[in-house]
């Protein structure tokens, strides 16, 4: 699948991918504030739309199931990826940004940092940055750092090992496409306070991530020895995460954790039947959360590896 829908020369549409951490190992605070981190990301089916067409500022509007949770933030992340880009090409364009809001808001699947990231993409092939000489890639993956720590793996949206506070990003090989259901019981979990309860890190640097899974058994067995350091202070924040990965390990997952922050959780499961009847299952007996059915995307479906 490719990244943009090619429409006419002056419009631009782009998938925003959910960000999954198969696991996340926090580290010590580096000397810039930030903790430094490690983890193996895989991105989803499911995700967000960015539409771009050519005008003569830079606007956003916003539509989708979770719209209204973004409708009071002073600066999106979207407009805040679209003006380090035009300032750090010396762009004069403007573009008039669509969002199609389909993923929970601070759920810990990097829905914010997946919609910046789109949208880079989708203007650097709006604005034919590719076609300007004095532009160069190191301008795109600029924008995505000065955006957010999670940008730059989403710039890439295909299997990668993050890295640094997320600014250091290896593509991976594709990930077994493995059948997957996104659980987030519909409450906002801050990244700030989870970071400040931190008490056990697992420490980055010493494990090395395999260049490689022959299958969805592989992948859940490298995944069983290793975790997400936030999964317990987010717990602390929000005991109702717990409830999540009960509900979904009793639907017969392979595994179950929590994705990023939180509170989103991710199951993995044999395939794409079991998938759905999980969703089925625990949206049945909780039908006030948000449960998707998806599975772990191919590395085409956000951005190409190189533009």
């Amino acid at each position: 699948m490719a990244s943009a829908v090619p429409e006419d020369p002056d419009r631009v549409t782009v998938f925003a991918p959910a960000k999954i951490n198969l696991f996340l190992h926090v580290g010590g605070m580096r000397g810039d504030g930030y903790h430094a981190l490690q983890s193996l990301v895989a991105f989803a089916e499911a995700g967000d739309v960015i539409r771009a067409v050519r005008g003569d500022d830079l606007s956003l509007v916003m539509d989708g199931p979770f719209a209204g949770t973004l409708m009071g933030e002073k600066e999106n992340l979207v407009l805040r990826a679209a003006r380090s880009l035009a300032a750090g090409t010396c762009v004069a364009s403007g573009a008039q940004l669509a969002l199609t809001k389909n993923l929970p808001v601070a759920s810990g699947i990097g829905g914010g940092s997946a919609d910046a990231a789109a949208c880079l993409r989708a203007l650097w092939q709006l604005w034919r940055l590719e076609d300007a000489p004095q532009v160069t890639r190191a301008a795109l993956e600029q924008a995505a750092i000065e955006t957010g720590s999670d940008v730059p793996v989403c710039l890439l949206s295909g299997a990668a090992l993050m890295e640094g506070r997320g600014e250091v990003v290896t593509a991976l090989p594709e990930l077994p496409l493995a059948a997957m259901v996104l659980v987030n019981p519909r409450v906002a979990v801050p990244t700030g306070p989870v970071f400040a309860r931190l008490k056990a890190r697992s420490g980055v640097g010493d494990m090395a991530v395999p260049s490689g899974f022959a299958d969805v058994e592989a992948l859940v067995e490298f995944l069983a020895d290793v975790r997400n350091d936030l999964q317990a202070p987010a717990l602390e924040i929000a005991p109702v995460i717990r409830d999540v990965l009960a509900a979904l390990s009793a639907q017969g997952a392979l595994l179950a954790r929590m994705c990023g922050s939180g509170a989103t959780c991710y199951a993995l499961f044999a395939d794409d039947a079991a998938a759905a009847r999980a969703a089925q299952n625990v949206q049945q007996h909780n039908p006030g959360w948000w449960v998707c059915a998806t599975r772990i995307a191919s590395n085409s479906i956000g951005a190409p590896r190189s533009f």
